[in-house]
């Protein structure tokens, strides 16, 4: 079999160049995300109930992603009473903002980056060009 060509190396070909390092994997599974995006979006916190309601989640799994977002130091827990009532707020840490930002960062030149490629109607070169055959 003849060896190929070296391809060039270019920013487009260098190694690891889609690995996608920044992309915080405690915020990019989809509750956290979820999460992270509602109490950004609060700054005053969120009650549990009403969190749980915007991202869709049951009892046991907002409880489970607020744990890994604690333990992360993303989050802030605060429990006590309200009216004989067991109320727990939900706020974003400090900390936690400036890595949500972070992500976002990075998760923005992931999107413009896909939006840049050409487009669908583009046909891509034969098989031929890389020495297939189908099948």
């Amino acid at each position: 079999m003849p060896k190929s060509k070296p391809k060039p190396s270019t920013p487009e070909s260098r190694p690891g160049r889609y690995a996608l390092e920044g992309l915080d994997r405690t915020i990019h599974e989809k509750a956290r995300l979820g999460i992270l995006t509602s109490l950004i979006t609060h700054p005053d916190g969120l009650l549990f109930n009403d969190l749980k309601e915007l991202c869709a989640l049951t009892d046991g799994n907002l409880n489970r992603h607020l744990k890994v977002l604690e333990d992360a130091g993303l989050i802030e827990i605060w429990k006590g009473f309200k009216n004989n009532r067991p109320q727990t707020l939900l706020r974003i840490t400090a900390a936690g903002r400036t890595r949500f930002a972070e992500y976002l960062a990075v998760l923005q030149s992931v999107v413009t980056e896909a939006a840049q490629a050409p487009s669908a109607a583009v046909t891509p070169a034969p098989l031929s060009t890389w020495g297939l055959a189908p099948g």
